[in-house]
């Protein structure tokens, strides 16, 4: 599931796979394994590839939004 969002995200805002293993510094074939589910990228891939295409991973629940900004993963 995690390969069609980071597909999703690169295709809306307008990258192709090149473009997008340039800007985060992979090689094209690791992020189309990524994309088809073959490899499962890191949470830090994850968000590199989030923030890349333009996007913020939000966990939410009815009292708070927790994202990679007003969390410190040292706590964790």
């Amino acid at each position: 599931m995690i390969g069609k969002i980071l597909k999703t995200m690169r295709k809306i805002n307008g990258m192709t796979q090149v473009q997008l293993s340039n800007a985060i510094s992979v090689p094209q074939n690791t992020l189309s394994q990524y994309e088809t589910g073959k490899i499962q990228p890191t949470y830090e891939m994850i968000l590199k590839i989030s923030k890349a295409c333009g996007f913020e991973i939000e966990f939410k629940n009815k009292d708070c939004i927790l994202t990679s900004d007003n969390i410190d993963r040292k706590e964790l």
